[in-house]
């Protein structure tokens, strides 16, 4: 029974149907960003929408056409019992809560460091209008960028490739394909706003205005950032990427943005010195993550011996057959699938899958050198030349 779960685990697909799905993933998100905004725009200017609710309808429309997708492809996958990474309902608070308070922190410690070395230079705070400016940018963000991207992306693009190789191959990949959404977005949204009869911004790799090299390095920093967030210990880990990414657009826009975007304070940081410190604290966050996951590992590892053990016998099923290889009877020794499957995630390599045999346990063979008590069965006799060992009683 164990060994049929961990074969329904385990996508023994070509390399490139993993891949595939992976850009099918990317593809839905450009897809929906591009078109989502598109639409909104028009939707907006025929209903002559204005404010707040003019920012919340395309974000709705972008979470709209990519969510149900990506979990529609992913129904009768591995793991879609719990589809992507995304929990319960209460799970999912505790992830989302996890993800904000880490990436927060992590800002805050770094952005005061800048400010104790003089980097940055604050304005006057207006309480009122950052917690309304905070908890509207939130629903906002939520909507257009972190729960699509998120589900699109570290939940559908990268259980697509866990599924079929090891995680650093599908942390990179999914970062790859997280470069290529932007782009591709634009491209869409240019070929739906001449449809409908909206002006689009323009194509390219960057937003109009950015670096492009600096656009993308950042980016790539982020993308990995947000792995580590979904790949640490805790429940509804796909949650808990969306409260890194909420977490980083708020703490973006109000230090680096916050004149433009009135959000009630704001600093002033030069170019250079604004590259360091969000590097930087992305980097922070994305060690706490990685911090949490290897203490949980180090907590559940075994000894040294066992792990030692299990390593030797996750190799047995590759040796050679013969007189080495069998065990008492003829049997060959083999492990279970679950005892193949654990070590080969441990050692990075995917899973290790064997077919369902007996194992032999050591502690139902009995230690060398011990006899037996077993007593012989009614109407046998012992064997003449059998003696007792010294220092044996009878009865």
């Amino acid at each position: 029974m164990a060994t049929k779960e961990k074969k329904d685990t385990m996508d023994t697909g070509p390399a490139w149907r993993a891949w595939g799905r992976a850009l099918l993933g990317g593809a839905v998100m450009a897809a929906a960003l591009g078109t989502g905004n598109a639409l909104g725009e028009a939707l907006v200017r025929a209903l002559d929408m204005t404010g707040y609710p003019a920012q919340l309808l395309p974000a709705a429309l972008v979470s709209a056409l990519a969510v149900p997708v990506v979990l529609a492809l992913r129904a009768g996958r591995p793991g879609s019992g719990r589809p992507l990474g995304l929990g319960t309902p209460a799970a999912a608070a505790h992830g989302f809560a996890r993800g904000l308070a880490v990436t927060t922190a992590c800002a805050a410690l770094v952005l005061g460091g800048g400010t104790a070395a003089g980097w940055v230079r604050w304005s006057g705070p207006d309480p009122a209008a950052l917690v309304s400016f905070l908890a509207g940018n939130a629903l906002v963000a939520v909507l257009l960028e972190a729960l699509p991207e998120e589900t699109t992306l570290r939940g559908y693009a990268w259980a697509s490739l866990r599924d079929r190789f090891g995680g650093a191959l599908s942390a990179l990949g999914t970062t790859l394909v997280f470069l290529l959404v932007p782009a591709a977005s634009t491209v869409v949204q240019a070929g739906v706003a001449h449809a409908v009869g909206v002006p689009a911004p323009p194509m390219g790799l960057a937003p109009a205005g950015q670096d492009p090299v600096a656009y993308l390095v950042l980016l790539s920093v982020f993308g990995l950032t947000l792995i580590a967030a979904r790949t640490a210990p805790g429940r509804a880990p796909l949650w808990a990427a969306i409260g890194t990414h909420v977490a980083f657009l708020s703490v973006n826009r109000v230090v680096f943005e916050g004149g433009r975007r009135d959000a009630g304070w704001s600093a002033h940081v030069s170019t250079v010195h604004a590259a360091i410190l969000e590097l930087g604290y992305l980097a922070a966050t994305a060690a706490v993550f990685a911090g949490a996951r290897l203490l949980t590992s180090r907590g559940r590892a075994p000894a040294s011996g066992p792990r030692v053990r299990a390593a030797a016998a996750w190799l047995l099923p590759v040796l050679p057959s013969g007189p080495r290889a069998t065990a008492s009877g003829g049997r060959r020794v083999q492990p279970s699938a679950a005892t193949t499957y654990s070590v080969g995630v441990w050692a990075g390599t995917g899973a290790r899958l064997v077919p369902p045999v007996r194992v032999l346990s050591r502690a139902s063979a009995p230690p060398p050198g011990t006899v037996s008590r077993a007593r012989p069965a009614a109407g046998t006799r012992r064997s003449p030349g059998t003696r007792r060992s010294p220092g044996t009683r009878r009865g």
